[in-house]
């Protein structure tokens, strides 16, 4: 694995990448030591990393700091870097041979677990594989609503005031 590290602004950074830089397994600002810190479970990383945010990674850093915390760590159900839902059904591991690891490891550091892949989590039965995963592990899961078949909601178009909720378990049953 490689781990990049970048001081963004104000929030020392960094990003886990595989060998062949083609999966990004995390992606963590922390601005103070002092706050909680919050994990983001998406859908898949796109072109943020350890020195610039992007749309979504803009958001997720803006609702962290506006709910408090101290920095946040983004995972992601597939690790597969794609811009593109449509393009990431093509890959042909888009999962990610650590990620199943790396999501489980970061559970167990995060005082808030935020699920929020939307309604692609439905490829390869990623999303429901991923919520038994996690449900597993015994932490309380949240997320910003649920989309029409049971997903948590992706953050990018969320209001600011949509605060995390919790993800209740018959909600998303399999």
């Amino acid at each position: 694995m490689i781990l990049r590290t970048h001081v963004k602004g104000d929030a020392p950074s960094e990003a886990l990448y595989s060998p062949c830089e083609g999966y990004r397994y995390t992606l963590t600002r922390r601005w103070t030591q002092r706050g909680q810190h919050l994990l983001y479970i998406m859908l898949n990383p796109s072109t943020a990393t350890e020195a610039a945010n992007d749309p979504t990674i803009e958001r997720c850093e803006r609702r962290a700091r506006a709910m408090g915390f101290g920095g946040f760590t983004v995972c992601n159900i597939f690790a597969w870097r794609e811009t593109s839902p449509q393009a990431l059904r093509k890959a042909p591991d888009p999962v990610g041979p650590q990620n199943d690891a790396v999501l489980l490891e970061q559970c167990t550091a995060a005082e808030t677990i935020l699920c929020a892949w939307g309604a692609h989590g439905d490829h390869m039965g990623r999303g429901r594989a991923v919520e038994r995963l996690l449900r597993q592990t015994g932490r309380p899961l949240c997320c910003l609503g649920l989309t029409r078949d049971g997903h948590p909601r992706h953050p990018l178009y969320i209001s600011y005031g949509t605060r995390p909720e919790p993800w209740p378990e018959q909600a998303g049953a399999a």
